[in-house]
């Protein structure tokens, strides 16, 4: 565009600009910075920083380039983490050569699945390959595991070690036991090739969970084809349709959706059978066990006896849920009336919006992206002490110029680490929200200076437009503030060692700070520090957010249910051989743990892709929920500003990353030491009412 046209194109839409520029000034810097467009810079004769400050990365050839130094090293660190006498030498030369090879391979993980530029993501899936296999050596290299050995033998040494060094040793060790470092070679090759076969097949399973199964035109009656995709003669069916407000829309996708797949059923099956193989082999009774060792619940018995006593006390508001839900069926289609498994989902939300209206785009307009990032920065300030700065990023730092770039940085410590933040939706972006470490805190002593810590956190938020900034559903801020109680955890930690820093932690204690940070997303106390309307600049009403509460207890028990049955689900399938199918494991586990049919010809399971990342361990979002759900009602819903409280929460919880028993932190945090019942007892106190008549009429 020539200088006199951008001339005539700001005349003439200068109302507009003024108009926006006017709602966006009122807010705090960094408000402002996710509230308006990045200014495009002009860095044509700037040389590029490479992405994340890498300076190998400006090209994707520059990850060869850093594989080849980062593999060069870590040659030098095996040398002497097997010659250097047993002591804290030995543990930092472990983790020197852990943190060489995650600050390129974590990068590299990141890059595959998030940058817009194939070749990138090409280079950077070699990466993680080159990478891995060289893991896969070093857990089994004998010499390397005798010299941790040798300081984990001795007690005299032992007791020397501080608490956080001898627990990192310990991990190292189970890292090198769990890969079969103790067998004899022919054993030692069996454990490897496990490995090996069970990295094909955990992809394999990923895949084709995410694949659509499609269904030819025919079979299905024409006026519902507008609801699927169409590829030739065929319908495809790529999802469950579960918001669909058509009964029959939502039957035929739950049917072809999850219509079986005989070659990944097959997957499925030798996919378990070689983690039972494997945990076997290594000296564990079972796949379950082997993946609970270090987590707060310990073993598979706990964790069941933990699912068996929620779904008891939660059996009769689960029995009123379904039986509102067969009522509101009744009602919508009084000729089909029974309440069938792709009917939970829409009609709980059915539900919620009756009874406490709570339609999105009520909220929306007072929860700019920048109000909530504003909110986030003052509850971080008022809690830690800590500030969110926006920083323009440097040539080819980022991979899109609209991902933003925070410092974090603490009133009294100085910068804590840096956040990049990709929040909007991009194609061949993925659509989940989630928390990548690019590189994890420690002390250097080399440098005699703390590492900085880097994470991403993604989102797929939609842009903002000419006449307004981004606007978020009440979910999506939820979202937002969990995935910042990720972010949170990896800048507080100021672990010694890479090996545990921040989220790097027992799966089942991860969790915990990200849902903790949901509860601030819905107390009114924080929410009117910044919930306001980006063009009135009014205050989100209390009984708007009072209502948004409550109308989550809608149908809570029910939902709870079905996450109590996937869990069963995932422990029955990687405890001990059941030799039986996983349909007929499932089948028998639906009737037991969630009570709504099964629907023959469907194979729920090969769609649950959290076996693979979550193998035994899917049950830490609800143990996780439940000590976030104690440590707020003990610790904050008084007062969730208060500082000391902020304080103690970070120097018993977040500081540690796993640097600590992860039952020992809630130990400290609550001040005693919680039950199983406990943790039932928290989720299902989180169902009572707070109170019965807020609402009046004539609020809106």
């Amino acid at each position: 565009m020539s200088a006199c046209k951008r001339l005539l194109y700001f005349v003439k839409h200068r109302n507009l600009w003024t108009n926006v520029r006017r709602n966006v000034t009122t807010w705090s810097p960094v408000g402002a910075a996710f509230n308006a467009k990045p200014l495009r810079r002009l860095d044509l004769f700037e040389k590029s920083v490479g992405l994340f400050g890498v300076p190998e990365l400006s090209c994707p050839a520059g990850f060869q380039v850093a594989t080849k130094k980062a593999l060069t090293n870590t040659e030098v660190l095996v040398e002497k983490a097997c010659s250097c006498p047993p002591g804290v030498e030995t543990v930092e030369a472990f983790d020197q050569l852990s943190d060489g090879l995650c600050r390129v391979a974590d990068l590299a993980d990141f890059v595959k699945v998030a940058h817009p530029d194939p070749a990138f993501r090409e280079a950077a899936e070699k990466t993680c390959i080159e990478i891995g296999t060289v893991v896969e050596k070093l857990n089994t290299n004998v010499e390397l595991c005798k010299s941790l050995k040798n300081l984990l033998d001795n007690p005299e040494v032992v007791a020397q070690l501080d608490p956080d060094t001898r627990r990192v040793a310990e991990l190292f060790m189970f890292d090198f036991e769990i890969s079969g470092i103790h067998l004899d070679d022919k054993l030692r090759k069996e454990a490897v090739a496990l490995h090996v076969r069970l990295l094909d097949l955990n992809n394999e399973f990923l895949v084709g969970s995410h694949m659509p199964n499609r269904i030819a035109r025919s079979a299905i009656p024409e006026h519902l084809h507008l609801h699927f995709a169409k590829e030739g003669s065929f319908i495809q069916v790529g999802g469950l349709h579960a918001d669909s407000p058509d009964d029959l829309v939502r039957e035929i996708a739950y049917r072809i959706y999850l219509y079986p797949n005989a070659d990944l059923m097959v997957c499925l099956e030798e996919l378990l059978k070689c983690r039972h193989k494997l945990a076997k082999l290594v000296g564990y009774e079972s796949y379950g066990h082997r993946a609970l060792k270090g987590t707060m619940a310990k073993t598979p018995e706990t964790v069941m006896s933990f699912l068996q006593l929620l779904t008891d006390k939660l059996s009769d508001r689960t029995a009123k849920d379904f039986k509102m839900m067969r009522d509101m069926k009744k009602k919508l289609n009084p000729r089909n009336s029974e309440l069938m498994p792709w009917d939970h989902p829409f009609l709980s939300g059915v539900l919620r919006a009756e009874r406490y209206n709570i339609e999105p785009s009520l909220y929306s307009p007072y929860l700019s992206l920048g109000a909530c990032m504003e909110g986030l920065n003052n509850l971080f300030s008022q809690l830690y002490g800590v500030s969110l700065m926006s920083e323009h990023p440097s040539a080819g730092e980022v991979w899109s110029e609209d991902v933003r770039k925070l410092a974090v940085v603490h009133e009294t410590e100085g910068l804590l680490g840096y956040i990049y933040c990709d929040f909007f939706h991009r194609s061949d972006k993925p659509h989940q929200d989630c928390h990548f470490t690019i590189r994890g805190g420690r002390w250097c002593r080399e440098t005699g200076q703390y590492q900085l810590p880097v994470v991403v956190l993604m989102l797929s938020l939609p842009h903002p437009t000419k006449s307004a900034p981004t606007l978020l559903t009440p979910g999506m801020m939820e979202n937002l503030f969990h995935e910042m109680g990720h972010a949170m955890h990896s800048m507080l930690g100021r672990t010694r060692y890479q090996h545990v820093t921040g989220t790097r932690c027992a799966t089942d204690f991860a969790e915990v700070p990200s849902i903790l940070m949901e509860y601030f997303a819905t107390d009114y106390r924080v929410i009117s520090q910044f919930a306001r309307h980006y063009e009135t600049g009014q205050p989100l009403p209390e009984s708007m957010v009072a209502r948004l509460c409550e109308s989550k207890k809608v149908c809570g028990a029910a939902d709870t249910q079905l996450q109590i049955f996937y869990a069963v689900l995932d422990q029955i399938y990687h405890g001990k051989p059941q030799n039986r199918s996983t349909t007929e494991i499932l089948k028998e586990m639906q009737l037991k743990f969630y009570g709504l049919p099964y629907t023959p010809n469907t194979a729920w399971q090969l769609r649950f892709s959290h076996l693979i990342g979550y193998g035994a361990k899917y049950y830490s979002y609800l143990m996780s929920r439940a000590v976030a759900s104690m440590v707020w009602k003990q610790c904050f819903i008084q007062d969730p500003l208060n500082r000391d409280m902020g304080e103690r929460y970070r120097r018993e919880m977040l500081a540690h990353g796993g640097a600590k028993e992860p039952m020992l932190m809630v130990e400290g945090m609550l001040q005693r030491r919680p039950t199983i019942e406990d943790f039932v007892d928290a989720l299902v106190s989180e169902l009572n009412p707070n109170f019965e008549t807020f609402i009046l009429d004539s609020e809106s």
